[in-house]
Protein backbone atom coordinates (compact mmCIF):
# COMPACT_ATOMS: atom_id res chain seq x y z
CA UNK A 1 0.00 0.00 0.00
CA UNK A 2 2.64 2.45 0.83
CA UNK A 3 5.38 2.12 -2.19
CA UNK A 4 6.11 4.81 -4.69
CA UNK A 5 5.24 8.27 -4.36
CA UNK A 6 3.80 9.36 -1.07
CA UNK A 7 2.54 13.46 -0.51
CA UNK A 8 3.64 15.47 2.09
CA UNK A 9 0.81 17.29 1.92
CA UNK A 10 0.94 20.98 2.88
CA UNK A 11 -2.28 22.34 4.71
CA UNK A 12 -3.73 25.77 2.75
CA UNK A 13 -4.45 28.34 5.22
CA UNK A 14 -6.07 31.69 4.46
CA UNK A 15 -4.84 35.36 5.32
CA UNK A 16 -7.10 35.04 9.07
CA UNK A 17 -5.64 31.70 9.15
CA UNK A 18 -7.62 29.86 8.81
CA UNK A 19 -7.30 26.47 7.26
CA UNK A 20 -8.55 26.74 3.49
CA UNK A 21 -10.94 23.33 3.20
CA UNK A 22 -11.76 24.36 -0.32
CA UNK A 23 -7.96 24.41 -1.33
CA UNK A 24 -7.59 21.40 0.52
CA UNK A 25 -10.24 19.43 -1.82
CA UNK A 26 -9.10 21.05 -4.63
CA UNK A 27 -5.38 19.59 -3.68
CA UNK A 28 -6.48 16.31 -2.44
CA UNK A 29 -8.05 15.86 -6.22
CA UNK A 30 -4.86 16.74 -7.96
CA UNK A 31 -2.86 13.95 -6.14
CA UNK A 32 -5.69 11.50 -7.06
CA UNK A 33 -5.70 12.79 -10.44
CA UNK A 34 -2.02 12.64 -11.06
CA UNK A 35 -1.09 8.58 -9.27
CA UNK A 36 0.03 9.84 -5.78
CA UNK A 37 0.61 6.81 -4.10
CA UNK A 38 -0.88 7.77 -0.35
CA UNK A 39 -0.84 10.85 1.35
CA UNK A 40 0.32 12.04 4.65
CA UNK A 41 -1.72 14.66 5.78
CA UNK A 42 -0.73 17.12 9.13
CA UNK A 43 3.03 16.23 8.93
CA UNK A 44 5.42 18.77 9.80
CA UNK A 45 5.42 20.31 5.98
CA UNK A 46 1.40 20.35 6.99
CA UNK A 47 2.40 22.70 9.43
CA UNK A 48 1.35 20.36 12.64
CA UNK A 49 3.20 22.77 15.03
CA UNK A 50 1.26 25.42 14.50
CA UNK A 51 -2.27 23.72 14.45
CA UNK A 52 -5.02 23.11 17.38
CA UNK A 53 -5.85 19.24 18.15
CA UNK A 54 -9.15 19.93 16.63
CA UNK A 55 -7.88 22.02 13.82
CA UNK A 56 -5.34 18.83 13.52
CA UNK A 57 -8.30 16.11 13.78
CA UNK A 58 -10.47 18.21 11.10
CA UNK A 59 -7.85 18.33 8.78
CA UNK A 60 -7.40 14.48 8.39
CA UNK A 61 -10.72 13.75 8.68
CA UNK A 62 -11.53 15.91 5.85
CA UNK A 63 -8.88 14.65 3.72
CA UNK A 64 -10.27 11.12 4.07
CA UNK A 65 -13.42 12.47 3.35
CA UNK A 66 -11.78 14.23 0.58
CA UNK A 67 -9.52 11.49 -0.78
CA UNK A 68 -13.26 9.37 -0.76
CA UNK A 69 -10.82 5.98 -0.81
CA UNK A 70 -9.55 6.77 -4.06
CA UNK A 71 -5.85 7.17 -2.05
CA UNK A 72 -4.73 5.71 1.32
CA UNK A 73 -4.32 8.70 4.12
CA UNK A 74 -1.31 8.16 6.48
CA UNK A 75 -2.38 10.61 9.46
CA UNK A 76 0.36 12.84 11.16
CA UNK A 77 -0.01 11.91 14.83
CA UNK A 78 3.19 12.41 17.03
CA UNK A 79 3.64 14.60 19.77
CA UNK A 80 6.84 14.86 22.08
CA UNK A 81 4.22 14.14 24.50
CA UNK A 82 3.09 10.16 24.85
CA UNK A 83 -0.20 10.80 26.29
CA UNK A 84 -1.11 13.81 22.94
CA UNK A 85 0.15 11.11 20.73
CA UNK A 86 -1.83 8.48 22.27
CA UNK A 87 -5.27 10.16 22.31
CA UNK A 88 -4.87 11.89 18.91
CA UNK A 89 -4.21 8.05 17.52
CA UNK A 90 -7.24 6.76 19.42
CA UNK A 91 -9.14 9.55 18.33
CA UNK A 92 -8.77 8.62 15.11
CA UNK A 93 -9.76 5.05 14.96
CA UNK A 94 -12.40 4.89 13.01
CA UNK A 95 -11.62 8.15 11.00
CA UNK A 96 -10.57 5.98 7.67
CA UNK A 97 -7.21 6.71 7.75
CA UNK A 98 -4.90 3.87 6.73
CA UNK A 99 -2.17 4.34 8.77
CA UNK A 100 -0.44 6.66 11.33
CA UNK A 101 3.57 8.73 11.29
CA UNK A 102 4.44 9.41 14.25
CA UNK A 103 7.61 12.00 14.86
CA UNK A 104 10.21 10.89 17.74
CA UNK A 105 9.67 13.13 20.57
CA UNK A 106 11.49 16.57 19.29
CA UNK A 107 12.60 19.38 22.40
CA UNK A 108 12.62 16.79 25.57
CA UNK A 109 15.34 14.70 23.70
CA UNK A 110 14.69 11.42 25.04
CA UNK A 111 16.69 8.40 25.65
CA UNK A 112 16.82 5.52 22.85
CA UNK A 113 15.25 3.48 25.67
CA UNK A 114 12.92 6.78 26.17
CA UNK A 115 12.11 6.48 22.35
CA UNK A 116 11.35 2.39 22.46
CA UNK A 117 8.57 3.65 25.50
CA UNK A 118 6.89 6.35 24.08
CA UNK A 119 6.75 3.83 20.87
CA UNK A 120 5.40 1.21 22.69
CA UNK A 121 2.56 2.83 24.53
CA UNK A 122 1.41 4.47 21.37
CA UNK A 123 1.49 0.56 20.03
CA UNK A 124 -0.14 -0.40 22.93
CA UNK A 125 -3.11 1.69 23.13
CA UNK A 126 -4.08 1.20 18.81
CA UNK A 127 -4.65 -1.25 16.11
CA UNK A 128 -3.97 1.52 13.68
CA UNK A 129 -0.62 0.76 11.00
CA UNK A 130 2.03 2.56 12.85
CA UNK A 131 5.35 4.43 10.63
CA UNK A 132 8.13 5.61 12.91
CA UNK A 133 9.82 9.20 11.76
CA UNK A 134 13.24 9.88 12.32
CA UNK A 135 14.69 13.70 11.78
CA UNK A 136 17.28 14.25 13.67
CA UNK A 137 18.22 17.74 12.28
CA UNK A 138 14.51 18.76 13.86
CA UNK A 139 13.97 16.78 17.03
CA UNK A 140 17.37 16.47 18.31
CA UNK A 141 17.18 13.13 18.56
CA UNK A 142 18.47 9.98 16.47
CA UNK A 143 16.13 6.92 16.69
CA UNK A 144 19.03 4.18 16.32
CA UNK A 145 18.63 1.30 14.16
CA UNK A 146 18.78 -1.15 17.09
CA UNK A 147 15.84 0.58 18.19
CA UNK A 148 14.31 0.24 15.07
CA UNK A 149 14.74 -3.52 15.29
CA UNK A 150 13.30 -3.41 18.78
CA UNK A 151 10.00 -1.44 17.72
CA UNK A 152 9.65 -3.37 14.47
CA UNK A 153 8.83 -6.51 16.49
CA UNK A 154 5.76 -4.54 17.69
CA UNK A 155 2.17 -5.66 16.28
CA UNK A 156 1.59 -2.81 14.24
CA UNK A 157 4.77 -0.53 13.94
CA UNK A 158 5.23 -1.28 9.85
CA UNK A 159 7.73 1.26 8.83
CA UNK A 160 10.13 4.08 9.70
CA UNK A 161 10.27 7.32 7.15
CA UNK A 162 13.73 7.65 7.75
CA UNK A 163 14.66 11.35 7.31
CA UNK A 164 18.49 11.03 8.94
CA UNK A 165 20.33 11.74 5.45
CA UNK A 166 22.44 8.98 6.21
CA UNK A 167 22.21 6.74 3.36
CA UNK A 168 23.96 3.62 5.15
CA UNK A 169 20.70 3.56 7.43
CA UNK A 170 18.86 2.00 4.45
CA UNK A 171 21.29 -1.38 4.55
CA UNK A 172 21.67 -0.78 8.27
CA UNK A 173 18.50 -1.08 9.05
CA UNK A 174 16.95 -3.83 5.89
CA UNK A 175 20.08 -6.04 7.67
CA UNK A 176 18.50 -6.47 11.06
CA UNK A 177 14.14 -6.17 10.48
CA UNK A 178 12.12 -8.07 8.42
CA UNK A 179 11.39 -7.73 4.75
CA UNK A 180 8.19 -6.49 5.22
CA UNK A 181 9.21 -3.62 7.24
CA UNK A 182 8.71 -0.87 5.02
CA UNK A 183 11.66 1.68 4.44
CA UNK A 184 11.22 5.41 3.84
CA UNK A 185 12.97 8.35 2.56
CA UNK A 186 12.15 11.77 3.80
CA UNK A 187 14.19 13.37 1.55
CA UNK A 188 13.59 14.60 -2.53
CA UNK A 189 17.02 14.50 -3.12
CA UNK A 190 18.25 11.45 -2.22
CA UNK A 191 15.29 9.83 -2.84
CA UNK A 192 16.08 7.52 -5.85
CA UNK A 193 19.40 6.77 -4.11
CA UNK A 194 17.68 5.28 -1.28
CA UNK A 195 15.06 3.38 -3.07
CA UNK A 196 17.82 1.66 -5.14
CA UNK A 197 19.58 0.91 -1.63
CA UNK A 198 16.39 -1.43 -1.06
CA UNK A 199 14.15 1.05 0.49
CA UNK A 200 10.12 1.04 -0.61
CA UNK A 201 8.70 5.03 -0.86
CA UNK A 202 9.54 8.49 -0.48
CA UNK A 203 7.55 11.03 2.07
CA UNK A 204 8.38 14.13 -0.69
CA UNK A 205 7.59 18.05 -0.37
CA UNK A 206 8.29 18.63 -4.27
CA UNK A 207 5.37 16.15 -4.75
CA UNK A 208 3.29 18.77 -3.55
CA UNK A 209 3.55 20.35 -6.89
CA UNK A 210 4.90 17.96 -9.38
CA UNK A 211 3.01 14.90 -8.49
CA UNK A 212 3.40 13.05 -11.88
CA UNK A 213 7.56 13.44 -11.87
CA UNK A 214 7.79 12.12 -8.65
CA UNK A 215 5.29 9.04 -9.44
CA UNK A 216 7.27 8.37 -12.35
CA UNK A 217 10.51 8.60 -10.32
CA UNK A 218 9.37 6.13 -8.52
CA UNK A 219 7.71 3.81 -10.58
CA UNK A 220 11.08 3.57 -12.67
CA UNK A 221 13.45 2.91 -9.52
CA UNK A 222 10.73 0.34 -8.20
CA UNK A 223 11.11 -1.37 -11.42
CA UNK A 224 14.88 -0.85 -11.54
CA UNK A 225 15.13 1.29 -14.67
CA UNK A 226 17.44 3.62 -12.96
CA UNK A 227 19.12 5.13 -16.01
CA UNK A 228 15.17 6.72 -16.83
CA UNK A 229 14.96 7.37 -13.31
CA UNK A 230 17.78 9.66 -12.58
CA UNK A 231 17.62 11.65 -15.98
CA UNK A 232 14.14 12.79 -14.57
CA UNK A 233 15.42 13.01 -11.36
CA UNK A 234 18.37 15.52 -12.76
CA UNK A 235 15.81 17.89 -13.98
CA UNK A 236 14.60 18.13 -10.85
CA UNK A 237 17.73 18.61 -8.74
CA UNK A 238 17.55 22.17 -8.28
CA UNK A 239 14.17 22.87 -7.62
CA UNK A 240 14.24 19.97 -4.47
CA UNK A 241 17.24 22.21 -3.28
CA UNK A 242 15.18 25.83 -3.44
CA UNK A 243 11.99 24.26 -1.94
CA UNK A 244 14.20 24.45 1.58
CA UNK A 245 15.83 27.88 0.52
CA UNK A 246 13.72 28.80 3.54
CA UNK A 247 12.32 26.86 6.00
CA UNK A 248 9.40 24.22 4.77
CA UNK A 249 7.03 24.67 3.99
CA UNK A 250 7.20 28.54 3.39
CA UNK A 251 8.76 28.01 -0.47
CA UNK A 252 6.15 25.02 -1.07
CA UNK A 253 3.67 26.86 -0.15
CA UNK A 254 4.43 29.71 -2.24
CA UNK A 255 4.90 27.59 -5.46
CA UNK A 256 1.37 25.72 -4.99
CA UNK A 257 -0.06 28.71 -4.96
CA UNK A 258 1.90 30.52 -8.13
CA UNK A 259 1.62 27.39 -10.01
CA UNK A 260 -2.38 27.65 -8.97
CA UNK A 261 -2.87 24.83 -7.33
CA UNK A 262 -3.98 26.06 -3.82
CA UNK A 263 -5.64 29.61 -3.16
CA UNK A 264 -3.42 31.06 -0.94
CA UNK A 265 0.10 30.53 0.05
CA UNK A 266 -0.13 31.80 4.01
CA UNK A 267 2.02 30.17 7.04
CA UNK A 268 1.18 30.38 10.45
CA UNK A 269 3.25 32.39 12.88
CA UNK A 270 6.32 32.19 13.57
CA UNK A 271 6.61 31.02 9.92
CA UNK A 272 7.02 34.10 7.41
CA UNK A 273 5.67 34.23 3.40
CA UNK A 274 8.61 34.06 0.98
CA UNK A 275 10.53 36.67 0.45
CA UNK A 276 10.47 38.51 -2.77
CA UNK A 277 14.42 37.45 -3.27
CA UNK A 278 13.44 34.21 -3.40
CA UNK A 279 10.19 34.23 -4.97
CA UNK A 280 12.09 35.55 -7.98
CA UNK A 281 14.82 32.68 -7.85
CA UNK A 282 12.61 29.90 -7.07
CA UNK A 283 10.33 31.53 -9.83
CA UNK A 284 13.30 31.39 -12.99
CA UNK A 285 13.54 27.28 -11.99
CA UNK A 286 9.55 26.92 -12.12
CA UNK A 287 9.35 28.50 -15.34
CA UNK A 288 12.14 25.75 -16.58
CA UNK A 289 10.56 22.87 -14.74
CA UNK A 290 6.77 23.01 -15.40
Amino acid sequence: MFKGSIVALITPMKKNGEICYKSLKKLVKYHIKNNTNAIVSVGTTGESATLTQEEHYNIIVKTVKYAKKKIPIIAGTGSNSTYEAIQLTKKLENSGISACLSVVPYYNKPTQKGMFKHFNEISKNTNLPQILYNIPQRTGVDLLPETVLKLSKLKNIIGIKEASGDLSRVNHIKSLVNKKFLLISGDDNTALDFIQLGGHAVISVTANIIPYKIFKICKLAIHQKFKKARKINFEIYKLNKLLFIETNPIPIKWAAKKLGIINHDYVRLPLTKLTKKNQNVLNNTLKKII
